[in-house]
């Protein structure tokens, strides 16, 4: 076992320096951060403009590979370099990261949890009323992407709000930050209902297909029969032996389902007002920030390949036939 985890580690860590690498080489190819500071007036001297830039290793003067090199340099010793502006992409990381692995942690757990109780159900009341439910209630949100969601969402507790005469959910911001202590953290908690609740809609309608799709599979298998024969009730027999068997594939979703999820969390963030990682992509797009679109990637390279490490260690629990070296 302590093999294969430093085996799966290490190759983790060359597929997240290849995604960053890659993407800080497309975007100081395709970027231009002189532009930040052409056309101002007055008019900035191209020295000045040359010697900021180069400050920041964002001189497109330099050849990208010089460039390339200072920066992964930096990274190797902890430090992603400068913003356009000359702030620091550390800093600036530090303060966004948890925004956004708060929101994607618990929208990831919630998505995951309640998809899977959903198709199972689902699975169990094959063609009935509950069923056809679950399966057009999770095509219709499937097909709707997931900024028309938050949207929509925010645009219902508005009114809900407004004909209620008083704020029931907070639908803007990350917190309120004139409370403190315990009415500050229950503040917390109302502002992340709603991003919480757009961002895993789509992932419980897609676990619950598939959640669904699996246990038909395993209902009629000769396991559970018998273990309902030797007098396990059939509830008992479908949790612990049909769910769990059925959960194995549902597992191997796991780190898609995640980098699916920071792209939806990049549109609710900037809905909702969220100063998270995915709002900051935007944001450094929009400005032709190279070095912090390098570290957004970074991080994202790193969740995603961490959701897929723990997705092998979900298989591996789940399936007592894995056996790894």
């Amino acid at each position: 076992m302590g093999k294969y985890l430093l085996r799966r580690l290490a190759i983790n860590v060359i597929l997240v320096a290849l995604a960053a690498s890659l993407a800080y080489m497309l975007a100081a190819t395709t970027m231009n951060p002189r532009g930040a500071y052409e056309g101002r007036q007055p008019p900035v001297a191209e020295a000045v403009i040359d010697a900021t830039l180069d400050e920041y290793n964002l001189n497109d003067k330099t050849p990208v590979l010089v460039r390339y090199g200072t920066w992964a340099k930096g990274v190797v010793t902890g430090d992603f370099g400068r913003t356009w502006n000359g702030g620091s992409v550390n800093n600036e990381m530090g303060r966004r990261i948890m925004v956004s692995l708060r929101l994607l942690l618990i929208g990831t757990l919630v998505g995951f949890a309640v998809g899977v109780a959903l198709g199972a159900i689902s699975a169990v009341k094959q063609y009935k009323l509950t069923d056809r439910f679950i399966g057009v209630s999770s095509f219709v949100i499937m097909a709707v992407p997931v900024f028309v969601l938050a949207t929509l969402l925010a645009i219902a507790t508005y009114n809900l709000n407004r004909g209620l005469g008083f704020s029931l959910i907070e639908y803007t911001g990350e917190y309120n930050p004139r409370l403190s202590g315990f009415d500050q953290f229950l503040n917390r908690l109302n502002h992340l209902i709603l991003p919480t609740i757009s961002l895993s809609l789509g992932l419980i309608a897609f676990y619950s297909r598939i959640q669904r799709n699996m246990m038909l599979d395993v209902l009629n298998q000769d396991f559970v029969r018998t273990a309902m024969a030797k007098g396990l009730r059939r509830r008992t027999a479908l949790t612990k032996h049909a769910l769990r068997t059925a959960l194995i594939p549902a597992a191997t979703y796991f780190a898609f389902a995640f980098g699916t999820m920071f792209t939806g969390a990049t549109f609710t963030e900037k809905i909702f007002a969220w100063h998270g990682m995915g709002a900051w992509l935007v944001d450094s797009i929009n400005q032709n920030d190279v070095n912090s679109v390098a570290a957004v990637t970074f991080f994202t390279a790193v969740c995603v390949l961490f959701a897929a490490f723990l997705s092998d260690l979900l298989v591996a629990a789940l399936d007592p036939r894995v056996r790894v070296s």
